[in-house]
């Protein structure tokens, strides 16, 4: 019989994922974990004989032990539902945590199956799939892959369902509290602390860059900032994004690698962050990737996006630099030639900086000012958004 693993893999791309209570009790095959956020992270198969998809889906990788192979209790082991179950002095309450971990996983994560005849040889075809899967759909494999921050929210509705009542909801955050105490990353704080010294405006207008870890728009590493004061003096932040990814093809244009966002906040963590400052000011991007990148990572985590005064300084460009249409264009490396810009490119903050310090120079190349600036280029809001 032969088996196309073109087609397999396609299938558990393309299937909707279903409760991993679903997994059939009585067949083999190849298997996908879906996270939370309905994303494909993990491709297995139950190489062994004596499994079947309902025992390694889930049993083992939702009610298996931590820092083994049981990737839904491995991604989910932090905040309230966080044990470390080697410590023998928290057992009870990570008892509690593990009874919830399992729980959510059954409530909010999913799975997708192909069944395969038990005479094939299963880890074979695993191992060929593996070889050309995209990387977004292995992220977890291998145990690579660091685990999320706890989906707050979600982790609320569990315990609603659950009906749990004071004493194993003070126990879980018992867990929570030393989670947070011993290993969970303090960078979330850090970044609200950072982000509270870029508000020493007012600025005139706020250039923004992001940087992407790979082709996937939504998959934002980083995020820089460039206000603009009534003086024209620049003040530029940036901060690293944790994109959740084991993708990073955009290492080599920038040098963002998954060392440098380990404890960062994610896309989620940040946005409010970024929308209580930006929502009262007129945001400059060179181009419209910016605005379609934060419009996919929104899409991605169920964001609405914000409403920002989104404008273009690349249009701005255009009116007031024509003579370079057709030649080097308008890029941010074209201008930063022809202008005598001096900035990193592909780093957020920089090219931010890079936005705002166009800007500036078009405006005293076209001799406006202030609104009359503003009303101008094309409010991007009312482009599409890539699909």
């Amino acid at each position: 019989m032969t088996i196309d693993t073109c087609t397999i893999l396609e299938t558990l791309l393309s299937l909707e994922p279903r409760p991993t209570a679903d997994a059939p009790k009585a067949a083999r095959g190849v298997y996908g974990l879906v996270d939370h956020l309905g994303d494909l992270r993990y491709i297995g198969s139950t190489s062994s004989r004596e499994q079947t998809l309902y025992e390694r889906i889930h049993q083992r990788h939702r009610t298996g032990s931590e820092g083994m192979s049981h990737y839904f209790s491995s991604m989910y082991n932090v905040g309230r539902m966080w044990r470390d179950r080697k410590d023998t002095g928290t057992q009870v309450d990570g008892k509690y945590a593990k009874a919830l971990r399992n729980a959510f996983v059954a409530q909010h994560c999913a799975a997708v199956w192909v069944e395969l005849p038990d005479d094939c040889d299963i880890a074979s075809i695993e191992r060929e799939i593996l070889g050309f899967a995209p990387s977004s759909a292995v992220a977890w494999n291998g145990r690579k892959a660091t685990p999320y921050k706890e989906p707050v929210e979600l982790v609320d509705a569990t315990l609603e369902m659950l009906g749990w009542g004071q004493k194993e909801r003070d126990a879980v955050e018992r867990q929570r509290q030393r989670f947070v105490g011993s290993y969970a990353p303090a960078a979330v704080l850090a970044t609200t602390a950072k982000l509270a010294e870029f508000q020493t405006g007012p600025f005139r207008f706020i250039g923004i860059d992001v940087e992407t870890a790979n082709n996937e728009r939504a998959s934002i590493c980083q995020v820089g900032l460039a206000g603009v004061r009534a003086d024209n003096s620049v003040h530029v932040w940036a901060t690293y994004v944790d994109p959740m990814t084991d993708d990073w093809a955009c290492s080599r244009i920038h040098g963002i690698e998954a060392e440098k966002v380990v404890g960062a906040p994610s896309f989620s963590e940040l946005l409010p962050m970024l929308d209580a400052l930006l929502t009262q000011s007129t945001i400059y991007q060179h181009s419209s990737f910016d605005f379609s990148a934060i419009a996919a990572a929104c899409r991605r985590y169920g964001l609405a996006m914000p409403r920002w005064d989104w404008k273009d300084s690349l249009e701005l460009a255009q009116r007031a630099w024509p003579e370079l249409k057709g030649g080097a264009g308008y890029g941010l490396a074209s201008l930063k030639q022809h202008l005598n810009l001096h900035f990193t490119h592909h780093d957020a903050g920089e090219d931010a900086r890079a936005c705002a310090e166009v800007v500036l120079r078009a405006e005293e190349k076209l001799r406006l000012r202030d609104g009359a600036i503003f009303a101008s280029p094309r409010d991007v809001r009312e482009s599409p958004s890539p699909s």
